[in-house]
């Protein structure tokens, strides 16, 4: 502009302050796809042609306290707690029968049991009055239940019902980051990435093969890579060697940590 002066010596701002930086973006997860999650729910059904719950149970009622003692405790704990246990209350009406105390004495050596035992019997005692003795085939009416949220209801429909649901424990959790089959920071966004990334066909045995992959292959501290059948596909670095291999090349050059985590 004409007269206008211009100093070139004159910064628009302060030379003592430095210029903002730019915001970084938070960028959501990055899913492996379709088809390569297709590839993934393959490996696993070839790995585990009949995948099922490891849980013992009888009939629909029987799942449903199964799966709530199963909370914070092994499969493996629950069914010697639940095999006495089912054996003089596999009902809901000998299950009240037998009382607070004597579910209790049943199930002492599982987490938490005081309060499960309750949870047990409340439930019980909510199929007889408002379900007429009969274990629900619904989210939302298994959720009422005492003691029983969306995992459990969820492993009820799948098991019990049929029913293509996906149940979210820490093993699913932790499989579906890591492989970037269904990133999330809660169940809740795992499992809603879960139904969209996985295909139809695997749907009703997803979360069987999910679970059993992260309770003996990709293990929370140390995941044994080596003999992965998907890992492959995984997203997860660095993969783990086999020890055996380790062991014979000696001790290794870097001291880098291994990466661990869910």
């Amino acid at each position: 502009m004409r007269g206008a002066k211009c100093d070139l010596n004159t910064s628009i701002m302060p030379r003592d302050k430095p210029l903002p930086s730019p915001r970084k973006k938070s960028r959501a997860p990055r899913t492996i796809g379709l088809t390569r999650a297709t590839e993934l729910y393959e490996a696993l059904a070839q790995d585990r042609p009949e995948p099922r719950t490891e849980l013992n149970f009888t009939s629909p009622f029987t799942l449903v306290v199964a799966v709530a003692l199963s909370a914070q405790a092994t499969d493996v704990g629950v069914n010697k707690a639940t095999a006495e246990l089912f054996a003089v209350a596999d009902t809901p009406e000998k299950m009240v029968a037998l009382g607070e105390e004597g579910v209790a004495e049943h199930i002492r050596t599982i987490g938490l049991w005081r309060n499960k035992a309750r949870n047990v019997i409340a439930l019980s005692q909510m199929l007889i009055e408002k379900f007429d003795g009969v274990v629900p085939s619904t989210r939302d009416e298994l959720q009422q239940l005492p003691g029983v949220g969306r995992k459990t209801a969820n492993v009820v429909l799948n098991e019990a019902f049929g029913v293509p649901t996906i149940a979210v424990d820490t093993h699913v959790f932790r499989v579906s980051n890591r492989t970037g089959l269904a990133p999330g920071k809660t169940p809740e966004q795992v499992e809603a990435g879960l139904e969209r990334t996985t295909p139809k066909q695997f749907k009703y045995g997803a979360h069987h093969w999910l679970i059993l992959h992260g309770r003996y292959v990709c293990k929370a501290q140390t995941p044994e890579c080596w003999h992965c059948a998907i890992a492959h596909l995984c997203k997860y670095t660095p993969k783990t060697p086999d020890p055996a291999t380790v062991s014979k090349l000696g001790p290794r050059s870097d001291a880098s940590p291994r990466k661990t985590g869910m």
